[in-house]
């Protein structure tokens, strides 16, 4: 497995995640979006594993500003804005190779090979 996890130091649910991964000896590689964004590669990956764009929004964020023009602009203009918003994205971001999961998901993680 090659195990990322995309999220915050401060994300309650990336820790959960962190934990869970460590637990079971798997190594992974953790990105703290507060210092380096998903490049747009990462981020089409995660997008078309999860089925779309709005199961990564997330609708707690503090920036409802910047969550309802999200919501509401062009769906040709969403990617772009998201990318340059990644606060706005549901945390962790679970990626192993072409699989990914948004949030906390360990009965989805227990079936990875």
């Amino acid at each position: 497995m090659n195990i990322q996890i995309f999220g915050t130091n401060k994300c309650f649910d990336t820790k959960k995640a962190m934990r869970y991964f460590k637990e079971r000896n798997i190594k992974y590689q953790f990105i703290d979006m507060k210092e380096k964004a998903m490049s747009k590669g990462e981020y089409n990956s995660v997008k078309q594993a999860v089925g779309g764009l709005d199961k990564m929004l997330d609708e707690n964020c503090k920036d409802k500003d910047a969550w309802a023009l999200i919501k509401y602009i062009a769906a040709e203009d969403k990617d772009e804005k998201l990318l340059e918003n990644q606060k706005l994205l549901k945390t962790p971001i679970v990626r192993n190779g072409k699989q990914a999961t948004v949030g906390f998901q360990p009965d989805l993680w227990k079936e990875w090979k």
